[in-house]
C-alpha cells in the first residue's frame, strides 16, 4: 500500500473558492489548490512553493481545517490530505501549466459546491466555512467517501 501526503488550502473570496478544474476519465473534476512536499518541505512550504508556481500567487497560511483520507484500493493507494485555511497576500490566479496539469483555476461559489465533483470530497465542510450549515465534525474527517474518475 502506499501512501501520500497532499497538503492543500481553502482560498476564500466573497462567496466563492478556489479551485482547480482538471478532466479525469472525461469527467469535470476540481481540486484544492496544493500538491505533494519536496524533500526537507514542511506541508506549509509545500503549499507556498505550489502555489506560487502553479499559479503565481503569493499566499499566507493560517490554521490547520481539516485532514482527511482518501483511499483507492485499486491502486493500493492512501492520501492523507491536510487542508489548511489562508488568504492570497499578492497575485492574481494565473495557471503555469508548466507546472500543473490542470485546465484552469476557477473561483467557484459556495451554491455551486454540490454540483461539482471535489477531490478531496469536502464541499460540505467548505460551505460550512462560509456560514451554511452546521457541523460536528472535528478537524480529523477520517475516511471521506471519494468517487474516482
Amino acid at each position: 500500500m502506499k501512501h501520500k501526503i497532499r497538503p492543500s488550502i481553502v482560498l476564500l473570496n466573497n462567496d466563492s473558492v478556489l479551485l482547480m478544474k482538471y478532466i479525469y476519465g472525461g469527467t469535470e473534476v476540481y481540486g484544492l489548490p496544493g500538491g505533494n512536499p519536496e524533500v526537507g518541505e514542511s506541508l506549509q512550504q509545500a503549499v507556498v512553493r505550489e502555489l506560487k508556481e502553479e499559479l503565481g500567487l503569493t499566499i499566507e497560511i493560517d490554521d490547520l481545517l481539516f485532514v482527511a483520507e482518501t483511499h483507492r484500493v485499486e491502486k493500493q493507494e492512501v492520501v492523507v490530505h491536510n487542508i489548511f485555511a489562508g488568504k492570497i497576500v499578492a497575485g492574481v490566479p494565473v495557471l503555469n501549466a508548466i507546472h500543473t496539469s490542470a485546465l484552469s483555476a476557477e473561483w467557484i461559489n459556495v451554491d455551486d459546491l454540490d454540483d461539482k465533483n471535489l477531490y478531496p470530497n469536502i464541499g460540505a465542510e467548505i460551505k460550512i466555512l462560509f456560514g451554511f450549515g452546521s457541523s460536528d465534525r472535528t478537524t480529523y474527517l477520517g475516511n471521506i467517501n471519494q468517487q474516482w474518475f
